[in-house]
Parts: structure tokens; C-alpha cells; sequence
């Protein structure tokens, strides 16, 4: 029981992550559909290291760059997997006007203006973003680090939540075999659900604990990913492997962006 859960833990590692892993772990479809119960947990992986390469790096740089060098940090550890789907997303939906249009230019494997415009808008949003609450906890705590770490993780796993919440609940509309995330798209057990809803929600009532406010973007961040699932629907009847990355990528600045607004509001 502990050796198989072990092994579609770590057939999420492999998958939604660079991390070296065991030689005996594969991309198992039947793996990598049970493998969503820890895609949230992938987000505390990936938050927790960004954090410790920004702690790393704040030892000898201001905080701007070190903000910098942990967004990067992130892009590599994850080999840029949820900007891509994002890039996709935005030149599919920007450039196409029917299903089967959108479809094939998300497919195709070259970047367009929509894709780059929309990649330099997220990333200096992010890091606008970052910096402006680091800064905020910098202030408010100059000792501990634990409530920064603690929004690093809980921002990659509550948006990894709200991405693979969509599979959850609506249809994966690519017929091809060889799509990647195609077993992800299979019929999920309670497993499945459980498991995401406690690895992507913990982290938020960890939070929480620092400050109570916090709870509030829930809310705003599964509102953004209810929007995004029904425009995705809308346009192309249910979800593909990059509607996901750029639902993670969305839900992320959103959650950042609702940290600034309680702050600001409350």
C-alpha cells in the first residue's frame, strides 16, 4: 500500500516537475491519473523551494533581485510546464475563432505575439507582486521568514488546486492519443479529490493562522477558475493539458493580488 502510493506520488514529481526521480517510476497511465491527488502537493514542493532559493539569495541581493532569481528558480524546476499551457492558451484563444482553430494553434509548438505579450505581462505582474508583499512581511515580521514561506507554498498549491479542480468537473476535449495530459483527463475516485482539496487547502489555514483575513481568497480564487472553466467550455466544450497551466499560472497572480486587496481593504 505505502510502495504504491510512494509510486504515484512519485509519478506526479516526474510528471509536473525536473525532480530526479526513482529509475523504477514511469509515466504510467493508469499513475498518472491517481497522480492528480498530489498535484497540490507538487505546489508545496515547488513554493518551498522557490522560497529557500529567495532566502538564499536575499543573503547578498536586495529583494527585487532575489524575487527574480526564485521566479527563475520556479521556471526551472518545473520546466516552465504551466507557463507553456499559459502561452498556449493565450495565443489559441487570442488567434483562433472556432473550436477547431483554437485547438490547433495550442497545439502548435511555436510561440505567437499573444503568447509573448501575455508571458511579460505575467511575469512582471508576479514580480510586482511578490515584491510589493514581501516587502509588507518584511515589515511587519523582520525575524521570521515562516509567513512568506507560508504564502510561497500556499500560492503554488491552492493554484494548482483550482487547475486540477477542472478536471474534476468537465471534459477533456483533445481526441489525440499522444496528448500528455490525456490519462490525467480519466475518471478521478474520491482518491483523487480528497487528496487535492486537503493538500491544496492546508496550506491556506496554515496562513491563516497569521492572519485570519486570509481565508477570503478562497473565494476570489476559485471564482477566477469557475470563470475560467466556463470559458474554456464556451469556446472549445471542456479543457485541455494547457487550459490547466494557464488556469494555474491565472490563479496564482489572482491569489496574490487578493493578499494586496485584504491588506489594502481590511
Amino acid at each position: 500500500m505505502l510502495k504504491n502510493e510512494l509510486k504515484i506520488f512519485f509519478t506526479a514529481l516526474m510528471f509536473y516537475t525536473r525532480i530526479p526521480c526513482p529509475k523504477w517510476v514511469d509515466h504510467s497511465p493508469d499513475y498518472l491519473n491517481k497522480a492528480t491527488r498530489y498535484f497540490p502537493l507538487i505546489g508545496w514542493i515547488v513554493g518551498a523551494f522557490c522560497f529557500v532559493i529567495y532566502y538564499l539569495a536575499n543573503v547578498l541581493f536586495p529583494i527585487e533581485i532575489s524575487i527574480i532569481i526564485s521566479m527563475v528558480a520556479g521556471v526551472l524546476i518545473t520546466g516552465a510546464f504551466h507557463e507553456d499551457g499559459f502561452a498556449d492558451v493565450c495565443d489559441g484563444f487570442g488567434g483562433g475563432w472556432t473550436k477547431e482553430k483554437i485547438l490547433i494553434i495550442m497545439k502548435d509548438s511555436r510561440v505567437g505575439a499573444y503568447g509573448v505579450i501575455g508571458l511579460i505581462l505575467l511575469f512582471l505582474l508576479k514580480f510586482y507582486l511578490l515584491f510589493q508583499i514581501v516587502l509588507v512581511l518584511n515589515v511587519l515580521d523582520l525575524i521570521s521568514q515562516i509567513p512568506i514561506l507560508s504564502l510561497f507554498i500556499a500560492a503554488n498549491a491552492v493554484s494548482r488546486l483550482a487547475a486540477i479542480s477542472i478536471v474534476f468537473t468537465n471534459e477533456y476535449v483533445r481526441d489525440d492519443s499522444e496528448s500528455k495530459s490525456k490519462p490525467v483527463a480519466k475518471k478521478n475516485t474520491w482518491k483523487e479529490i480528497f487528496g487535492a482539496l486537503f493538500f491544496g487547502l492546508s496550506p491556506v489555514f496554515l496562513l491563516a493562522i497569521f492572519q485570519y483575513q486570509i481565508i477570503l481568497i478562497l473565494p476570489m480564487v476559485f471564482f477566477v477558475r469557475i470563470y475560467l472553466a466556463r470559458y474554456f467550455n464556451k469556446w472549445i466544450g471542456g479543457y485541455t493539458g494547457d487550459c490547466l497551466g494557464a488556469t494555474q499560472q491565472i490563479c496564482e497572480v489572482v491569489f496574490y493580488l487578493s493578499v494586496i486587496g485584504i491588506w489594502k481593504f481590511i
